[in-house]
């Protein structure tokens, strides 16, 4: 039985959890932390970052949860954990992610949600941790890393 800051996995129907970008798929019977907070933010928070298409088909799932609207995946785009997003009030905002030695600005469209997951809405991909900053391939491609 899950625990209060838990969900049970299920197992996506054939072909309804998409792998692009290595994303995980839910197992069924398989417990899920939940979050509904994350880290404070400051100019040293440290975040994970991940690689999603924000494009439609994409790993990332429905439209952008700012604007309902579907990104290149040629934009500085990203998602943010739930407790990080905090109800919208970061949509269309840059964030500055530093790493490698570098800086890049994205825009944030769409959130990583925390505390749902492994259910057609969320692709059947499990809940995102609490402190993931989920990419575009352009905002890897600044860092000039290998897709």
């Amino acid at each position: 039985m899950p625990t209060k800051w838990q969900i049970e996995g299920r197992k996506p129907p054939p072909g309804q959890c998409n792998q692009e970008n290595d994303s995980d798929c839910c197992v069924q019977g398989k417990f899920y932390t939940t979050y509904t907070c994350s880290p404070p933010v400051s100019t040293n928070t440290r975040a994970v970052l991940t690689l999603n298409s924000f494009q439609k088909g994409g790993d990332g799932g429905g439209p952008s949860e700012c604007d309902n609207q579907y990104h290149s995946d040629d934009t500085p785009v990203v998602a943010l954990s739930t407790g990080w997003f905090n109800r919208r009030s970061r949509c269309h905002k840059q964030i500055k992610i530093n790493g490698n030695g570098q800086s890049v600005l994205a825009l944030v469209v769409d959130e990583c949600d925390s505390t749902m997951g492994c259910d057609g809405d969320h692709d059947y991909q499990p809940p995102c941790r609490n402190n993931i900053v989920d990419a575009s391939k352009a905002v890897w491609k600044l860092w000039v890393c290998r897709e």
